[in-house]
């Protein structure tokens, strides 16, 4: 019997015991940390054995196999010993990939991919397809396939995820945007994380489909460079294209054989220009999968977005309160900065990936009245700040962040907590941070 050994037991972890496990494999979890109840709950119940706090070298070493999860760096003591011994690693994307025949819609990208992916998934439910949403948000890619549960899959896929893949093929791929993020983990160097990136094509053929951005520079120089297997379908917004998605006369419209029209793009439900590119990328995959026209329409006007991604929470004595939790970079928080209309406390900080905040200068000066500091060490947002805006507080918790906040706003401002930053420092994820938020806020 094959044993395979799991690192880290979170969401993509215990989905990969659970698929080992059916599939025949003898199978022990290991996490250095501490496990979730509901997770060792689901252990218990599949008679998986596991250990927490601790990774046992004696039980770890022997495997034939080894699923490590995404947020686990190459670089970790036991992973440079299962290297050494010559013990085949594998992503948890590629290892549910092995026992699956269904169609596969990997989305990636810096920014958008959980807007994306989701909107995807209701574009391709609605038009009628047996489809699941999963990977980098709610499921696990294996434990759904565990459960033999869908003919197709759109799955976010994080860069730490691509990493891990040799096999895994999608159907169509999507790279929505390439900005610098998460360089602390690719040893600064850029190139690394954007071949990281492009690795979502790597196995595609002649039969495959790419969508990217054509207004993305990184994207289109990469492509300059480098051949591609797969048929090319960009979209843009600057640019009328050959085939792919563009705006003509402020309508969208996708051109595959021949030129369809799907919607004005002032009917969409999700507004700004990161977002009308969201549903290019969404509804080209719909097109290419031939859902109808009209379903298309419709799900992009009823389409509200993702929680903690410019989610407008409340608005208390004429100011409003939106949570961009999510915003875990540079660049999704300038996307935030940009959208705002009126003037704005922002609440920042975390941990910072190397974050260089000079981009956002020009948007802070334009829009942001008040800084709110938001972390451990909030120097750096302090040195590059501190002389644009007047008023800049540091806080250690979200309550006083909000108070704060309460004071500092008049009628017709707008707070924003939107990071830029990691939120490990003071909370478990940006989901915790993001829920902090709207309960600090409700509770004003």
């Amino acid at each position: 019997m094959q044993r395979l050994v799991v690192l880290g037991a979170g969401e993509s972890g215990v989905g990969s015991a659970i698929l080992g496990k059916k599939e025949g494999f003898e199978v022990f979890v290991s996490d250095f940390g501490k496990v979730k109840e509901t997770y060792k709950e689901v252990l218990i119940h599949h008679e998986i054995e596991w250990e927490e706090e601790n990774h046992s070298e004696e039980k770890i070493l022997n495997a034939n196999l080894v699923m490590k999860s995404p947020g686990i760096p190459d670089k970790a003591p036991i992973v440079t010993k299962l290297v050494k011994a010559g013990i085949k690693i594998v992503s948890e994307i590629e290892f549910a990939a092995w026992f699956t025949e269904a169609q596969l819609i990997g989305i990636t990208g810096t920014n958008g991919k959980t807007t994306t992916a989701t909107l995807t998934y209701e574009l391709l439910k609605q038009g009628g397809l047996n489809v699941g949403l999963g990977g980098n948000i709610g499921k696990s890619f294996a434990g759904m396939v565990a459960d033999n549960a869908f003919e197709n899959y759109v799955l976010e896929l994080s860069s730490f995820q691509l990493d891990g893949i040799e096999k895994y093929r999608n159907h169509i791929a999507v790279i929505l945007n390439i900005v610098p993020d998460h360089l602390d983990r690719y040893d600064n160097d850029f190139s690394r994380y954007v071949a990281a990136k492009f690795r979502i094509i790597m196995n595609q053929s002649e039969q495959d489909y790419f969508i990217y951005d054509a207004d993305d520079e990184v994207i289109s120089r990469w492509l300059a460079a480098n051949e591609i297997r797969s048929q090319k379908m960009p979209f843009s917004v600057t640019k009328k294209l050959e085939k792919g998605a563009w705006i003509e006369n402020e309508k969208l419209i996708i051109k595959l054989n021949n030129k369809e029209e799907i919607m004005p793009i002032a009917t969409l439900g999700l507004q700004g220009q990161h977002n009308i590119k969201n549903a290019m990328a969404a509804s080209t995959v719909a097109t290419l999968l031939k859902i109808r026209k009209a379903t298309i329409r419709e799900s992009l006007e009823n389409f509200q977005g993702v929680e903690h991604r410019l989610e407008r929470v409340l608005k208390i004595n004429n100011v409003l309160y939106i949570n961009d939790s999510k915003a875990t970079n540079v660049n999704a928080t300038f996307y935030a900065l940009d959208s705002m209309e009126t003037p704005t406390v922002w609440i920042v900080g975390g941990v910072d990936k190397g974050n260089d905040y000079a981009e956002l200068l020009p948007l802070v000066n334009e829009k942001v009245k008040a800084i709110i500091c938001l972390g451990i060490d909030n120097d750096k947002i302090i040195e590059q700040f501190g002389s644009c805006v007047d008023i800049v507080v540091e806080t250690d918790s979200m309550k006083s962040a909000v108070q704060v906040a309460y004071r500092l706003s008049e009628k017709g401002d707008t707070v924003l907590l939107s990071p830029a930053c990691a939120s490990f420092d003071l909370f478990k994820n940006y989901e915790d941070r993001g829920r902090q938020f709207k309960e600090a806020v409700r509770n004003l």
